[in-house]
């Protein structure tokens, strides 16, 4: 796929119906010969549409509208490309926890927990949120995480959790407010919610520091899996991750994770983590499947905005 065409399928199929402003933006990028050269200069897993906005905003620069956003980017064209040089998409949306939360209520408690891509740990407190599928309301505190569901019955309690750790190749620390404002960058424009809810969750995440290690998928998992206290079930989860992976790590995380001792609970997208026999996708949207130890459980939008069950 062409970085234009990467351009476009975002708009249509990720920001659609999501974000009109970036929407907008990503098809204009998808025309616009000077910025896709420009792009083209980065390695491909730079050129990601959510990476570039992402450092325009975080650099002040304008999203709203295309010239606008032409004109920044091609003059202040040095100082993004050193950003995205040395950044990645680490989105931290806790809303993720809504879709999670339906899997980890089921497994024998209490959990230690083990998030690979990480960033700064937002998703490792799913006992710590209050959640709303529909009228069904679960647990207590704030955020309060809001999910259209279907085709389950939601969880009646949030899970027990004795021990939390991520692992990221650029793990950020949730109490210094340069990696907070990061985090907000990525935010799309119009999602004010999910800036309070970053809020809400980094509030929670700064009264308790997760443990937090610098390390690779493949060479560093096992030994952080080791650290779970004995007597709490492991869950090694992460959700819209794997895509960043080269195939052949991606293909030996798979490997080990299912040798370790515990659960594994993916939420990815079907082409980065295939699964046999997935029913129809319900509409155009991107969705992850949600799966637990390889087996495919449900649909679901990357934001945690919705789940729906088919298993």
């Amino acid at each position: 796929m062409t970085t234009a065409e990467a351009y476009a399928e975002f708009g249509s199929r990720e920001a659609r119906g999501v974000s009109p402003t970036y929407e907008r933006l990503a098809q204009a990028v998808a025309r616009d010969d000077d910025l896709i050269a420009l792009l083209d200069g980065l390695p491909p897993a730079k050129r990601q549409p959510n990476l570039l906005f992402g450092v325009v905003r975080w650099l002040g620069g304008p999203v709203e509208g295309p010239a606008a956003f032409h004109d920044f980017t091609v003059a202040n064209w040095s100082a993004i490309e050193a950003e995205i040089r040395t950044r990645a998409t680490q989105t931290n949306e806790a809303g993720r926890c809504a879709v999670l939360l339906p899997v980890l209520a089921t497994l024998p408690q209490p959990l230690a927990l083990v998030e690979v891509g990480a960033s700064a740990g937002l998703c490792l407190y799913p006992d710590r949120y209050a959640y709303r599928y529909g009228e069904h309301r679960v647990g207590s505190g704030e955020p309060v995480l809001e999910c259209a569901a279907s085709g389950f019955e939601p969880p009646a309690r949030v899970p027990q959790v004795v021990w939390r750790a991520g692992l990221d190749l650029n793990p950020l620390d949730v109490t210094d407010p340069g990696d907070v404002s990061w985090l907000d960058a990525l935010i799309w424009p119009e999602h004010a919610h999910r800036r309070t809810r970053l809020r809400a969750a980094a509030a929670v995440a700064a009264a308790d520091p997760p443990l937090l290690v610098r390390g690779d998928l493949v060479d560093d998992l096992p030994a952080l899996a080791a650290r779970a206290p004995a007597g709490a079930t492991l869950v090694v989860f992460h959700t819209s991750v794997l895509y960043q992976v080269p195939l052949a790590r991606r293909e030996a995380f798979v490997r080990l994770v299912r040798d370790l001792p515990g659960h594994w609970i993916a939420n990815e997208a079907p082409e980065v983590l295939p699964h046999d026999g997935l029913p129809d996708l319900p509409d155009a949207a991107l969705h992850n499947v949600l799966a637990l130890d390889g087996r495919p459980l449900a649909w679901t939008r990357g934001h945690g905005q919705a789940i729906m069950w088919f298993a």
